[in-house]
């Protein structure tokens, strides 16, 4: 299976951060995490859907 990787630097620290807080926080919504990572890293709302769609793809 290919690993999509996010093109930007903000995408990828995203993603790091939201795979990390996962592995702490396994309650903690998909959703909520791309919300908190939005801010975070200061996303625009193509970046945010991209997550929200990488993410729906990850999930079985």
């Amino acid at each position: 299976m290919a690993t999509i990787q996010p093109k930007g630097e903000k995408l990828r620290q995203a993603v790091k951060w939201i795979s990390e807080n996962r592995k702490e926080n396994e309650c903690k919504s998909i959703p909520l995490l791309i919300q908190e990572a939005a801010g975070r890293f200061n996303l625009s709302p193509k970046e945010e859907e991209f997550l929200v769609s990488f993410y729906k793809e990850e999930s079985p």
